[in-house]
């Protein structure tokens, strides 16, 4: 039974106790947006996929109850604080220097042409040097197609913010790949493997 306690704010309802687990059979529907997601946010399709792989594991290693309906909401958090965890080990680790150019490269027959790889990981180079707030909206609404509302309940701001956030992100964007950005030359585009 309700008590007054329960109805303080009008329009409210009492809180259930209970949520409902995250189904793995349907992690893979959202693999490809998380994917999408995680490149913005590395800014490498090889750093990507780790990424993405590290945040399943999470999520299958500790299940966790879900208050709302919205999984991709809850993968795409995981998946924000996976990196920003491993972003932070990293920095105190060791790092290897870069590999010797005469190690042959392996092909990958996926990319349409050498320009386009070119283009893609410099233009997911530039979204990776963003500030969070603008990398995280752009990456949303831009590269995982959420709307505007969606993109604000994934990220916890309101809509508005999720409005100019994207603005100013695709603003700096288009001034670092235009090269009249402050940033534009100090990008560094990570090599193919």
């Amino acid at each position: 039974m309700s008590t007054v306690a329960d109805y303080a704010r009008p329009g409210t309802r009492p809180m259930l106790s209970t949520g409902r687990r995250l189904d793995p059979e349907r992690l893979g529907d959202h693999l490809d947006r998380l994917y999408r997601a995680a490149w913005g946010l590395c800014g490498s399709r090889e750093d990507a996929e780790d990424l993405v792989q590290e945040t399943y594991a999470k999520i299958l290693r500790k299940p966790r109850l879900l208050r709302s309906e919205d999984d991709l909401a809850y993968l795409l958090r995981v998946l924000r604080n996976t990196h920003f965890s491993a972003h932070r080990a990293a920095g105190r680790r060791l790092r290897a220097g870069p590999l010797p150019e005469e190690l042959d490269q392996i092909e990958d027959r996926s990319v349409v042409g050498p320009q386009a790889a070119l283009e893609a990981r410099e233009l997911y180079a530039h979204v990776a040097q963003l500030p969070d707030g603008f990398r995280d909206a752009l990456v949303a609404v831009d590269l995982l197609g959420l709307s505007y509302r969606e993109a604000a309940r994934a990220l916890r701001v309101r809509e508005a913010t999720i409005t100019t956030r994207l603005h100013r992100a695709r603003q700096r964007l288009a001034a670092a790949v235009d090269g009249t950005g402050p940033d534009s030359q100090a990008v560094v585009v990570p090599r193919a493997r």
